[in-house]
């Protein structure tokens, strides 16, 4: 085998036809770098941020076996902090395109966004692509300005509790679960039985917490007719249009319109607009760095934009239909 190799290797450098190879350096870093996406006019223009909200929201890292891996509360904060203390930066445009996540992930971020926006002081334009729900809202409330495109979904103001029962097929297959516990409610809401009318009642008072948190922050933020905080409230979803019509957004349009009145709002109408990215990922234009997968068909299964595997039990903004 060794023999081989050296005659290949002999036979690149005397020239006989085979590839040639050019072997570049790089840094081994996972460090963001800034990208550029779209020039500006004129010196001293700053800057326009554009930082997305893809997918499932969760403090927890995402992707599998030869697939990125990114805790998405993680890579969220590393680009607030990053340009936290770029003066250039004149506004941040968040660009959303997620059914929402965990409660405790959603709140963070949230946290995360009105604590950047206290420290710095720029505009906050949220920009919806296909989908602005639940968590992901709650996280553009935060935003001065939502602008969505006419068909996006947005809304699905709500909590939902994700357990499931799989004690009736246990027993088919005789199977029993026989938990040692410290107390009656240590194994509430475990699949392996039903969830009885007291652990029901706990869940449902959390989950009315979580809820009562969620509608405080849409008032907070959202100029929203009390005749219509109950369509709003119900979990349901609405169109970019009904949205702006009853308050959820301010006005529809696309990225670029964002972007626009992100300029106008941070009086930087010269400003280029950047991003950030691990080294070597791909960045095409303002409307790159989706992580929804392009759909993907065979003979054992259909894949999706935005499937998800059964998720574990725990509170939940997500819109799931």
């Amino acid at each position: 085998m060794y023999k081989w190799i050296c005659l290949f290797l002999l036979a690149a450098t005397v020239g006989c036809g085979s590839p040639s190879f050019l072997i570049t350096p790089v840094k081994a870093t996972a460090d963001l770098e800034e990208v550029q996406l779209r020039g500006g006019t004129g010196w001293g223009g700053g800057k326009i941020v554009i930082i997305n909200l893809d997918g499932m929201i969760a403090n927890a890292q995402t992707g599998g076996l030869l697939q990125p891996s990114e805790n998405p509360m993680s890579l969220f904060q590393q680009q607030l902090d990053k340009i936290s203390g770029d003066s250039d930066v004149k506004g941040l445009v968040l660009r959303v395109n997620s059914p929402g996540g965990t409660v405790s992930g959603s709140d963070a971020m949230y946290t995360l966004l009105m604590r950047y926006k206290h420290r710095t002081h720029v505009p906050v334009v949220a920009s919806v692509q296909e989908l602005c729900a639940s968590g992901a809202y709650y996280i553009s409330c935060a935003a001065d300005r939502i602008v969505t495109q006419p068909t996006s979904v947005v809304g699905s103001v709500g909590v939902i509790f994700e357990t499931f029962d799989a004690s009736g097929t246990m027993q088919k297959i005789g199977l029993k679960a026989e938990p040692i516990k410290s107390g009656t409610n240590k194994d509430m809401g475990s699949p392996f039985k039903p969830l009885g009318n007291p652990e029901r009642e706990i869940m449902q008072g959390m989950v009315n917490e979580y809820f009562d948190r969620f509608k405080s922050i849409v008032r907070e933020h959202r100029a929203i007719k009390d005749a219509d905080f109950a369509l709003v409230s119900d979990g349901r979803v609405f169109s970019g249009t009904r949205s702006v019509e009853i308050g959820l957004a301010d006005q529809t349009g696309l990225l670029e319109d964002a972007i626009d009145l992100c300029r106008s709002m941070a009086h930087a109408p010269g400003a280029k607009v950047v991003t950030f990215r691990r080294p070597y990922a791909y960045n095409g234009s303002i409307y790159a760095n989706s992580s929804i997968p392009a759909p993907q068909t065979n003979v054992l299964q259909l894949q999706l934009p935005g499937e998800r595997s059964l998720l574990p039990s725990g509170f939940y903004y997500l819109w799931q239909p």
